[in-house]
């Protein structure tokens, strides 16, 4: 194999001159939070830190306005990354999970019905088993080859289903769900959707009407390269965000001779003060996004082109190498791998220990997706590439595993 070992000018300002030296350090960790972050998210959270400061919407003097100001411009670059029409109706939190929380909690009632699949995050799961535990009747529909059972899904809604929670894509298998067409199901038989894009904000074009989408939960820190404890909910424009039952409640800086919550967006979801210099950079790293070439879909090229080099080339060289979802259905850039024989987790610790390949091993939070995909309760090692990783760091990679099978099978 020959690596490229060449990125686009615009990806190379993040890349740190240990690749290529001895000691090397490649990071295929980002599923987890993607890194390195672009040289304008860094910036943008020092500026804030250094030369705005102030609390957004709570006084009326410069730096206040600054951070509001600030804030605002992130709503307005997330609502049109997602085709979300009202900036307003961008409600920012500390990650996917906490919006997921917001939406199912604060949607679902004692006797209602809700819809999800076998492909899910525990982020989805969990608060759905809690709902669970509070009267609320969950249905998980299967998802045969990691793809959700559109009929299965249908069948399952009745007249009591409020909601459906559907994985965009797996974070442990990196497999694509039809959305729009899940969308249209529910749309159809009227039924809430609430997307799961974790994964895919900033890697998947995303039209929240075009895919039927009500509800979208996306991650700051994954593929839109913002800081950690940076995320959100998008409210679609049609949707009835009254709906939603807000999970806490205090100071928003409005309404202050009120007792009660506002009810307008943002601030019947957003008490307390928002993490502003986070937010600032969040919005430097999805502007990032559009410096990209061909933007979003030049993203999602790019991952499809390392997923398919690494599993070729590993298919290759390595013996008993196995992986679990066909090349065309990984859209993300994870990849989820075995070596026949080994544990997973002996895997990722030598690639990290020894050689400073960064991965993850286990079940990635996913319980449901690897007893779907049969790879529970071992789980497997997932690589999750990112834009400025390079075909030469997959080739080294690749090397690495072939040297850590051989001293495997030697020692059998």
């Amino acid at each position: 194999m020959a690596g490229d070992g060449a990125l686009p000018v615009c990806w190379q300002d993040c890349m740190t001159s240990s690749l290529g030296s001895a000691d090397r350090h490649v990071y295929f960790d980002n599923a987890a939070t993607s890194f390195p972050k672009p040289r304008a998210v860094v910036d943008a959270v020092v500026e804030y830190m250094t030369s705005v400061g102030g609390n957004p919407g709570r006084s009326g003097h410069s730096r206040s306005v600054g951070a509001g100001e600030a804030v605002f411009a992130a709503r307005e670059a997330a609502a049109a990354l997602f085709g979300v029409t009202n900036p307003m109706r961008v409600i920012f939190g500390s990650n996917a999970t906490a919006a997921l929380n917001l939406a199912i909690q604060g949607i679902l009632r004692e006797g209602d019905h809700a819809v999800t699949t076998a492909i899910e995050h525990n982020s989805t799961i969990r608060p759905l088993m809690e709902m669970e535990r509070r009267g609320v009747a969950v249905t998980v529909v299967s998802c045969p080859a990691g793809i959700v059972d559109r009929d299965e899904f249908e069948r399952s809604i009745r007249p009591e289903t409020k909601l459906a929670v559907v994985n965009h894509a797996s974070n442990a298998f990196g497999i694509l769900q039809p959305i729009a067409e899940i969308g249209s199901i529910c749309k159809r038989r009227g039924v809430i959707l609430l997307a799961d894009c974790a994964q895919t904000a900033g890697v998947i074009p995303i039209a929240m009407k075009d895919d039927h989408i009500d509800l979208l939960a996306f991650a700051g820190h994954k593929g839109l390269y913002g800081p950690t404890g940076t995320g959100g909910l998008a409210i679609s424009d049609g949707f009835d965000h009254s709906l939603i039952r807000p999970l806490a409640f205090g100071g928003t800086g409005s309404n202050s001779d009120s007792v009660y919550q506002p009810d307008f967006l943002p601030d019947r979801f957003e008490s307390g003060t928002v993490n502003a210099a986070g937010i600032s950079g969040l919005c430097a790293g999805i502007r990032h996004i559009a410096s990209i070439p061909d933007g979003i879909r030049g993203v999602q090229s790019r991952k499809r082109e390392l997923v398919n080099y690494f599993i070729r080339g590993a298919e290759e060289c390595i013996r008993g190498f196995m992986t679990y979802a066909p090349p065309g259905l990984i859209e993300t850039g994870v990849v989820s791998f075995n070596i026949a024989g080994m544990e997973p987790s002996d895997v990722a610790f030598h690639l990290a220990e020894s050689h400073g390949v960064m991965c993850r091993s286990g079940l990635h939070c996913a319980p449901l997706a690897h007893r779907t995909m049969g790879t529970f309760p071992r789980g497997t090692v997932r690589f999750s590439f990112g834009i400025f990783n390079t075909k030469d760091e997959i080739d080294f990679a690749i090397g690495v595993l072939d040297e850590i099978s051989r001293a495997w099978r030697a020692h059998e």
